[in-house]
């Protein structure tokens, strides 16, 4: 009896690409369990992908938020996720953290509502080179982050955003073809139907599209 094939990579391999080390399935390589991230996300880096955690800046235990990647993302080299721990009160007289000391400074510790949040990369999410994402944001489905963009607020699924801050460029599609795509949530299908229906997910063909729903 022949076995049924594996359709596309291992997710659970951390190098996915043969003799090509500087692109990993990001779940795999980290190791803070505040950072989650789903299946099929990369991350390719210059130099060596393991340096993706550095790349999460001011991400300190004590505070707690968690970046929460979803799934078939593709992040480019040297992305750059601020995390609450770089956060400073701006509505107080100083913007010193006197309390992170201690020794009778932690009487003024900020209560958790200071915080922005968890940041969250929702799924199918092109993170471009330089990329810098800010405590506490949201990035919708198939949204594109441009290069070097600064990314201040949250952004809508299947927009294109740049600069800094960045702003919308354009939507991906229009009103309806991102509602079929935010309602099929083709992420969460199990491979073998996303296998089935690569040359549609892989086209514009609006009417293959439609006969998905």
């Amino acid at each position: 009896m022949q076995l049924n094939k594996q359709f596309g990579p291992n997710p659970n391999h951390p190098y996915p690409l043969h003799h090509y080390g500087r692109l990993c399935f990001l779940k795999n390589i980290v190791k803070n369990p505040n950072i989650i991230v789903g299946d099929y996300t990369y991350y390719d880096d210059f130099e060596n992908p393991e340096n993706f955690e550095k790349n999460v800046r001011y991400h300190f235990d004590f505070i707690g938020d968690r970046l929460i990647i979803g799934k078939f993302c593709a992040i480019a080299s040297d992305v750059t996720f601020i995390m609450n721990g770089g956060n400073h009160s701006l509505e107080n007289f100083t913007t010193y953290p006197f309390w992170i000391f201690g020794e009778g400074w932690e009487k003024v510790t900020p209560s958790a509502d200071d915080s922005k949040g968890n940041t969250v990369i929702e799924n199918d999410v092109w993170i471009g080179y330089k990329a810098t994402i800010m405590p506490g944001v949201r990035i919708g489905n198939g949204a594109v982050i441009a290069a070097h963009a600064v990314v201040t607020r949250n952004v809508e699924p299947y927009t294109i955003v740049g600069g800094n801050p960045a702003e919308p460029i354009r939507k991906r599609f229009s009103d309806e073809v991102i509602s079929i795509l935010q309602k099929l949530c083709w992420w969460d299908w199990d491979i073998d139907k996303i296998t089935e229906n690569l040359e549609i997910l892989c086209s514009n063909n609006l009417d293959s599209l439609k006969q998905l729903q």
